[in-house]
């Protein structure tokens, strides 16, 4: 993999989203995540920018940065390519920094518009879990 990525010369988006991809698969996560952020800062576009914002906050999760993860994720609409994917690792990160109340209601938000009974009724509960809390 390194041939290949030496071949796409320095800087290359693809080429440093693959390598980041490489590392997070062989549990090298550390490693994958300024790789990451590399490629996104070079211009990672089309398909695999909303995959390479999902595995970066995933591995900054799994090393045990749950907040910088839902930075990234919070703002990170569902997608195309990936559908609500990044609100599957939002809830896991927000689980993670101890705001179970908040990954429930968006694992549940996520979860609602597939249900083809209960849609609304699982939705409706989900928002109240944040306004039963704050009260």
């Amino acid at each position: 993999m390194a041939v290949l990525i030496r071949e796409r010369g320095d800087g290359d988006p693809d080429a440093l989203y693959e390598w980041a991809s490489a590392h997070d698969f062989l549990g090298r996560e550390a490693e994958a995540i300024p790789l990451y952020r590399e490629a996104l800062a070079a211009g990672l576009s089309g398909e695999r920018r909303p995959q390479a914002i999902i595995q970066l906050a995933s591995s900054l999760r799994n090393v045990g940065d749950p907040a910088a993860a839902i930075d990234l994720l919070e703002e990170h609409a569902p997608h195309a390519v990936t559908g609500s994917a990044s609100q599957a690792f939002l809830a896991l990160a927000l689980h993670d920094a101890g705001r179970t109340d908040e990954a429930l209601r968006v694992a549940l938000r996520a979860l609602a518009p597939t249900l083809p009974l209960y849609s609304r009724a699982v939705a409706a509960y989900a928002d109240e879990l944040v306004t039963v809390r704050a009260e």
